[in-house]
């Protein structure tokens, strides 16, 4: 892990892996209670990667998504209390309830949705990609999606336009090694997925998921390079989740070898670490951080318990047609 130079940079990177950490612990929990239903992917022990990539954004910059996005929401600022409300399927929430855990979304914040279908956010990146470079925005579209979306032929056909019009698309895979149960090695022949990029002459690079400052670091580089107008980059960032693929999966097709193996290199826990053995905060002030988190968490959910469900009215409003 690199040294740390600007302390603000660093209190906002430790924030922002702790509120998620603890958002999604306490969704674990909510669910448990009845209060969220539906599916619902936990993005517990991925937290480098969207503090890390986020933080490399600009904020006018477009966020495209997978079903595992909330911590990719709220890393791009949309509020805990509206993440939590939608959760709850809370009118108050960001999609006044209609679309839940795997349907997130905030045009103000232009982060343009979570997508339950494996890769389906990749060519709606695309296209947004392709309106950037129509209206010649001088922004950029970041497209998150884990190692299953890697085999989709949606994957291969938007790389392929990507590179052939130069959309200024950043496409991020979160290769947590396993599709639902699926380890990478069984269903790709091909297991360095940084290297299909290679064969749409798309530049790409693979990074540590679990160093939040190595995801940075990488990150600026590959966004700059799109910035510029340079076309496409690639980004694979390798990482791990604690948890089942989702609240209803028995997780058993792991070993618990593998399991703690991974836990030791726990990006908040290794991060919390480097800032105190470099001297950037004193161990209080990271519990400092912590307690903040703790309040704004439990505001959150009781801001989902006191707002009202999502009216029948809301059925009809959000339609094409009569």
């Amino acid at each position: 892990m690199q040294e740390i130079v600007d302390k603000h940079d660093a209190k906002n990177l430790y924030k922002q892996m702790y509120l998620m950490r603890r958002f999604e612990e306490t969704a674990s929990e909510m669910y448990i209670r009845g209060k969220i239903t539906g599916f619902t992917h936990l993005y517990i022990g991925q937290e480098a990667i969207a503090a890390g990539v986020m933080s490399a954004l600009f904020d006018k910059d477009y966020v495209v998504s997978s079903y595992r996005e909330h911590g990719h929401a709220l890393a791009k600022g949309v509020s805990p209390k509206s993440v939590m409300a939608e959760l709850f399927g809370k009118e108050t929430g960001c999609c006044k309830g209609l679309g839940g855990s795997m349907h997130l979304f905030d045009e103000d914040k232009r982060f343009m949705g979570g997508y339950a279908i494996v890769g389906g956010g990749i060519p709606i990146a695309t296209g947004i990609g392709l309106s950037i470079a129509y209206k010649k925005e001088n922004v950029i579209c970041a497209c998150l999606f884990g190692d299953g979306a890697i085999n989709q032929g949606a994957f291969h056909e938007s790389l392929n336009l990507a590179k052939l019009w130069d959309l200024p698309v950043l496409f991020i895979c979160e290769n947590n090694l396993y599709a639902m149960g699926t380890e990478v090695s069984r269903a790709s022949a091909v297991t360095k997925f940084y290297k299909r990029a290679e064969a749409y002459d798309i530049p790409s690079e693979c990074a540590n998921g679990m160093d939040v400052l190595e995801v940075k670091k990488a990150a600026a580089h590959a966004a700059g390079y799109v910035r510029k107008g340079r076309g496409p980059y690639f980004l694979e960032l390798r990482t791990y989740r604690y948890k089942a693929h989702s609240m209803a999966d028995p997780d058993r097709y792991r070993t618990i070898a593998e399991e703690e193996l991974w836990k030791e290199r726990d990006p908040i826990v290794i991060f919390a670490r480097h800032l105190t053995d470099t001297g950037v905060f004193e161990p209080y002030e990271l519990r400092k951080i912590q307690e903040k988190v703790e309040d704004e968490i439990q505001e959150a959910v009781d801001f989902a318990n006191k707002s009202p469900n999502s009216g029948i009215e809301l059925l009809k409003e959000y339609v094409y047609a009569e």
